[in-house]
């Protein structure tokens, strides 16, 4: 899930649990959907990240959207000619998801335990799924994406590129919502050591600079196959 501008930047030192991001976005599940409808936050750089990704697959082309939240990028990878499925950590996310695009599976899970067999997919789709993670669970959640993988399979990991940890709670209490929600920026070369610790080689890379007034952060996009 992709998070909006952030309208306070002080660094936060306690890491937040799992828990504490559920109940963030089932709070804000419906603002955000309804802010959120398809692509608007993406550049059309990261569309193309989105179609190579695609492009790489094989086989059944059966592609899990980890973090799927609302769903809103379940159709942009079907009308990639993939056969994808979602899971999202928050049951109000996975409640829109549901609602606004019923002909895809979702279902609640969390990225650490996924409930799918070894090798199910052609493709791990992890946009902005990350974000909320401490960097300690990184790596059992880059793991569990290589056990849910086919041998050969590709995975995309979205994320805000920098470093620090900041606070992104202000964005939504303008719109109402009292949370406490919490976003690390990494580097791209810190994503792929933990990729390639998790046996997953890099194959594709973007970073781009912000653009626009509203965005604080670069953004990155990296590609790597099991």
């Amino acid at each position: 899930m992709r998070a909006p501008g952030v309208s306070q930047t002080e660094d936060v030192n306690k890491p937040q649990d799992e828990q504490g991001v559920q109940t963030a976005y089932d709070e804000v599940a419906d603002s955000y959907a309804d802010h959120f409808r398809s692509t608007e936050p993406e550049q059309p750089v990261e569309l193309a990240m989105v179609a190579h990704f695609a492009s790489l697959l094989s086989g059944e082309r059966r592609v899990l959207d980890a973090g799927c939240g609302a769903g809103r990028l379940l159709p942009v990878l079907a009308a990639l000619n993939c056969r994808v499925e979602g899971v999202d950590l928050s049951p109000g996310m996975i409640r829109r998801a549901q609602q606004d695009h019923p002909s895809f599976t979702t279902q609640v899970a969390s990225l650490t335990h996924l409930p799918h067999p070894d090798g199910s997919f052609d493709g791990y789709f992890s946009w902005y799924s990350t974000i909320h993670s401490p960097g300690e669970d990184l790596l059992r959640i880059f793991g569990e994406a290589k056990r849910v993988l086919r041998t050969g399979g590709h995975l995309l990991v979205a994320f805000q590129s920098g470093r620090g940890t900041h606070d992104v709670a202000g964005a939504y209490r303008r719109h109402g919502h009292d949370i406490t929600l919490e976003r690390y920026r990494r580097t791209p070369d810190q994503v792929a050591t933990v990729l390639a610790a998790a046996r997953l080689r890099e194959v594709a890379r973007l970073e781009r600079q912000p653009a626009g007034a509203d965005e604080r952060d670069s953004q990155a996009v990296l590609i790597a196959q099991c």
